[in-house]
């Protein structure tokens, strides 16, 4: 097969594999969309990341024996998912290659809200020495409730449980996957018990999945953790539901705003709602770096190449 990288891969295993197993890769990551528009008829697969939008357009630029499209990663909001379906496309993600950055990344922004190891740090570099100020909440204490319970999930149960903490599930597209390290259950059983909400679920179909009804039906004020997709999270309503003491504190990976605004704007220039977010002392932030490690660049490469194996080699 003669493939396009029409991103930089970020780790060389993969086209190094590619081509020792006898298919031809093409670097196309500088070219802008109407160069790679007007070669696709020429390939027979694609690997991607988030550069360009893989739409109805590109797509039916491909020719009529178009195979796929690997994404490096694991979002695909940014992929026509239908047609691809449509037009015997096959989209490959990565997810397995990331989620033991993920599940660390979690549980590493947890520890820091719960103990207040982001504001402690500054304090002492500023010359200040406040301990009854910054006391903290022991993880084991809680019970963490995981919405999405697939690969990030998982991972992020296994070490979750290691801390003592009682974790429970909730996966709306999933059925029997309660395992030795969290209980599966409903929605609103899941709102009644967590003190933690920590989200693995994909954007698609989850767009403010996390909104001001959803808050509310929580029984008891609650912390959130999001290193999953950033609007997935209301960020308003979020705001809205730490003003009202709902939300006890959030750690945030990913932004509602970071892909329209954070290249265009200075962070003093977003919306209000993230400004919220930086004034308060009770977030950690980081900018959508959960998922980045020098071993998970090798697991999506790794991960790749397995599935186009499988999928295409006898």
């Amino acid at each position: 097969m003669t493939i396009a990288f029409l991103d930089k891969a970020a780790h060389p295993f993969l086209q190094t594999a590619l081509e020792e197993v006898g298919h031809v890769v093409h670097n196309l990551c500088t070219r802008d969309r109407a160069h790679i528009l007007s070669v696709l008829s020429d390939y027979d697969g694609l690997m991607i990341r988030s550069r360009l939008n893989i739409d109805r357009e590109l797509l039916e630029a491909c020719g009529p024996g178009f195979k796929f499209v690997a994404r490096w990663g694991v979002g695909t909001d940014h992929i026509d998912l239908d047609y691809a379906r449509e037009r015997g496309i096959i989209v490959f993600n990565s997810p397995e290659g990331s989620k033991h950055a993920v599940a660390e990344h979690t549980v590493g922004m947890l520890l820091m809200l719960l103990n207040h190891l982001g504001r402690a740090d500054q304090q002492i570099r500023a010359g200040g020495w406040v301990r009854r100020g910054n006391i903290g909440t022991e993880l084991g204490s809680l019970t963490v409730g995981l919405i999405g319970y697939g690969n990030m999930g998982q991972m992020t149960a296994r070490r979750l449980v290691g801390f003592g903490c009682k974790v429970i599930a909730h996966d709306k597209f999933r059925t029997n996957y309660g395992d030795d390290y969290a209980e599966a259950v409903s929605l609103e059983e899941l709102q009644q018990r967590a003190d933690v909400v920590s989200l693995h679920l994909f954007l698609e179909g989850n767009y403010y999945y996390v909104n001001t009804d959803w808050i509310n039906a929580f029984a008891k004020p609650f912390y959130l953790v999001n290193t999953a997709r950033g609007q997935a999270v209301n960020t308003s309503d979020l705001v809205a539901g730490m003003e009202a003491g709902k939300v006890l504190g959030a750690a945030l990976d990913v932004h509602e705003y970071e892909e329209q605004s954070f290249v265009h704007l200075e962070p003093k220039d977003l919306p209000e709602p993230f400004q919220y977010l930086v004034r308060s002392k009770n977030t950690v932030l980081t900018p959508h770096i959960a998922g980045w490690s020098e071993e998970a660049e090798e697991g999506h490469a790794r991960t790749l190449f397995g599935k186009i194996m499988a999928a295409f080699e006898e």
